[in-house]
């Protein structure tokens, strides 16, 4: 009773449990709004810097390892090369520079692009990502090549990135998906 005389719904009642469902960021108040408008905007910064990172990183000429590198289209080849290392610290500055440089896109990702949202959907748009920026490397870059073990280490980063933290900022900001199955069986 002491619920509904401060004008508060009781808390077992469905209608109360609806507004508090739904992430901080979807709900329907200028606040929300606000905050939404914010993260995205500071998402879409963030995308802009790791655009411009991975044009540095990836398409600045070597001239000086023109000799040393070549395409690889066979996946592994490049991994094998990068564990049979002598120094550890090189493996591990190959790998982990791959898979990081991928990790952007699982979080941005979600966050900028609704419909991007889910794991395949992830892989799939930074896989033909890396496979242009690689394709851009081989072609126009002096002393870079295509290698395909970069575009599956990125896309793992990616992926990574997805489960770890793009998922969930995902969901935070936009309404979860109504897929095709589901739509269909509501409406009969």
């Amino acid at each position: 009773m002491a619920a509904k005389a401060a004008g508060r719904k009781p808390q077992g009642s469905p209608a109360s449990a609806a507004p508090s469902a739904s992430p901080p960021l979807q709900r329907d108040s200028f606040g929300s709004r606000a905050g939404r408008v914010l993260v995205l905007l500071l998402a879409f910064v963030c995308m802009v810097g790791f655009a411009a990172a991975l044009a540095k990183a990836t398409l600045v000429p070597s001239p000086g390892s023109s000799d040393l590198v070549h395409t690889n289209l066979r996946p592994g080849d490049s991994l094998r090369t990068y564990v049979n290392q002598p120094a550890f610290r090189d493996t591990v500055k190959q790998i982990g520079g791959n898979v990081l440089l991928g990790a952007p896109f699982g979080v941005l990702l979600p966050m900028l692009v609704p419909k991007a949202r889910g794991a395949v959907r992830v892989v799939l748009v930074t896989s033909l990502v890396m496979v242009l920026v690689e394709t851009a490397q081989g072609a126009i870059v002096e002393g870079r090549a295509f290698d395909v073990d970069d575009v599956i280490l990125n896309t793992s980063g990616a992926l990574l990135g997805y489960v770890l933290i793009g998922r969930r900022l995902g969901h935070a900001l936009h309404p979860r998906r109504r897929h095709w199955w589901q739509r269909r069986g509501s409406s009969a």
